[in-house]
C-alpha cells in the first residue's frame, strides 16, 4: 500500500463523510451520502469561482500594467486599522459583487418569453455544474464513478448550447436573437475538435472510465518522468489541440465573439441583469473550471504525482494544484491575445484543428500498436510518431492562409 494510501491526509475527507453518513438510519444514508457529495462540490467550486474571478482580475490588470481591484475590505466596524483592511482582506471583492449583482433591478421586457427567459440562466448553471459528478477529485474521490463517464461529460456540457440559444430566443431581441446564432455556430464548430481532441485517450487508455484513465497514467520512468499522456507526442498535440477547443466552448478570449461587446452589445445576455446575468457568468467559470478539469484528468495524470517521492502529499492537492495552473493559463491567454474574427475562428476549427485531430487519431493508433517494441525500435516509434505531428502541422499551416494576404485598409481623405 503506497505513502498516500495509508496518510491521514488522504484518507481524511472520505472518512469524515462515511463517519457522517453512518450517524443516520439506514434509509438515509444513501440519500446523505450524495446529499454531502454535492455540498462539498458547490461549496469547494463556489469559493474557487469566487477567488477565480478577482485572481482574473488582479492578474490581468497586472498585464496591463494596472492594479486590478484593490479598494474592498472589512467592514467600517472592524476592530483593524485601514491598511491592514484594504492589504489583507481585499479577497472580499467576489463577495461584494455577489451582493451588488443580488441588489440590482431584475429588468424584464414586456415581450419577452418570461418562463424561458427565467430557466436559460437557471438551467445553464445546473448542465455545467452537473459535469464535475465524473471528475476524479483524488484517489476513490470521484462523486460518481461510471463506465461511460466521458460521453456523460460531454453529454451534460453540450446542453449549455441549448440554454443559449434560449437566452437568445426568450428575450424577443433581434441582437440577442442573432448573437445567440452566432454562439451555437461557435460552440458547434468547436465541439467536434473537442471530442477528437479526446478520442485518442481512450484509444490507448481502453477505457471511457475518467477513473481508469487516470490510473493509467500512474507510474514514473526512473522516478522523475511520470506515465502522463502529455508527455507522448500524440498526447502533446492532442493536449494543444484540447486547449484551443476549451478556449471556444468557454468563450473566452481570443474566441470571445459571443459576448464581443464592441460588435454585439452583449450578445444574448443584453435583456439580462442583476442576478441572472450573474449566472451566465458564473456557469462560463464552471464551465471552464470543469473542461480544465477534464485536461488534467486526461492529459496531465489527473491526481497523481509528478515524481514518485511526492505521492506522501493528498492526491486532491495535485489535482487543485493542476486545476490552479490550468486556470491561470487561460488568464494568461486572455491577457494575451487578440479576438478573431467570425471567418477566422470557423476557418481555424474546420481547415486546420478537425484535420489534425484527425490525424492525431491515427498517430495514437500507431502508438497503442507499437507499445511492445523495444531498444532501437522505441527510437524508431518516436520518431514516426514525431513526424506524423509536426510534418501535418506545417503543412496544415501554410495552408491555412493560402490566397488570403494581409488586410489593405483604406481612409478616406478630405
Amino acid at each position: 500500500m503506497s505513502a498516500s494510501t495509508d496518510s491521514f491526509l488522504e484518507r481524511a475527507p472520505i472518512e469524515a463523510r462515511d463517519w457522517l453518513v453512518q450517524l443516520l438510519p439506514a434509509p438515509l444514508q444513501w440519500f446523505t451520502h450524495h446529499l454531502i457529495t454535492i455540498g462539498a462540490i458547490l461549496a469547494v467550486f463556489g469559493l474557487f469561482f469566487a477567488f477565480t474571478t478577482v485572481a482574473e482580475r488582479k492578474l490581468l490588470g497586472r498585464l496591463q500594467n494596472r492594479l486590478g481591484p484593490n479598494r474592498s475590505g472589512l467592514p467600517k466596524f472592524s476592530a483593524l486599522p485601514w491598511h491592514l483592511k484594504h492589504k489583507l482582506f481585499g479577497l472580499t471583492q467576489p463577495f461584494a459583487d455577489a451582493v451588488k449583482a443580488l441588489t440590482k433591478e431584475d429588468i424584464v421586457p414586456a415581450a419577452a418569453d418570461k418562463l424561458l427567459h427565467f430557466l436559460a440562466p437557471v438551467l445553464v448553471v445546473a448542465f455545467s455544474l452537473l459535469t464535475f459528478a465524473v471528475l476524479p477529485f483524488g484517489r476513490n474521490m470521484v462523486p460518481v464513478d461510471l463506465d461511460a463517464g466521458l460521453l456523460y461529460f460531454f453529454a451534460a456540457g453540450s446542453a449549455t448550447e441549448l440554454t443559449i440559444f434560449m437566452a437568445g430566443w426568450a428575450s424577443r431581441n433581434k441582437y440577442s436573437l442573432l448573437a445567440a446564432m452566432r454562439a451555437l455556430a461557435q460552440v458547434i464548430s468547436y465541439e467536434l475538435p473537442l471530442l477528437l481532441s479526446v478520442v485518442p485517450v481512450v484509444l490507448v487508455a481502453g477505457t471511457l472510465s475518467t477513473n481508469e484513465i487516470v490510473t493509467a497514467q500512474g507510474g514514473w520512468s526512473f522516478g522523475i518522468l511520470p506515465h502522463w499522456n502529455i508527455f507522448t507526442p500524440w498526447g502533446f498535440i492532442g493536449f494543444l489541440l484540447f486547449l484551443v477547443a476549451a478556449l471556444a466552448e468557454c468563450n473566452r478570449s481570443p474566441f470571445d465573439l459571443p459576448e464581443a461587446e464592441s460588435e454585439l452589445i452583449a450578445g444574448h445576455l443584453t435583456e439580462y441583469s442583476g442576478f441572472k446575468y450573474a449566472l451566465f457568468f458564473m456557469a462560463e467559470y464552471f464551465g471552464l473550471t470543469a473542461l480544465s478539469g477534464l485536461g488534467v484528468t486526461l492529459f496531465l495524470g489527473g491526481w497523481q504525482a509528478p515524481c514518485d517521492f511526492l505521492p506522501f502529499i493528498p492526491s486532491y492537492v495535485w489535482f487543485m494544484g493542476k486545476l490552479v495552473m490550468m486556470i491561470v493559463f487561460f488568464i494568461w491567454v486572455r491577457g494575451t491575445l487578440l479576438r478573431l474574427r467570425i471567418d477566422q475562428l470557423t476557418r481555424l476549427a474546420w481547415q486546420f484543428i478537425v484535420p489534425l485531430a484527425l490525424i492525431n487519431l491515427g498517430n495514437a493508433a500507431f502508438w497503442a500498436l507499437t507499445a511492445s517494441w523495444a531498444g532501437p525500435l522505441q527510437l524508431v516509434r518516436l520518431g514516426v510518431s514525431l513526424a506524423l505531428v509536426v510534418g501535418p502541422f506545417i503543412l496544415l499551416g501554410r495552408r491555412l492562409n493560402i490566397g488570403r494576404g494581409p488586410r489593405t485598409y483604406r481612409y478616406a481623405t478630405s
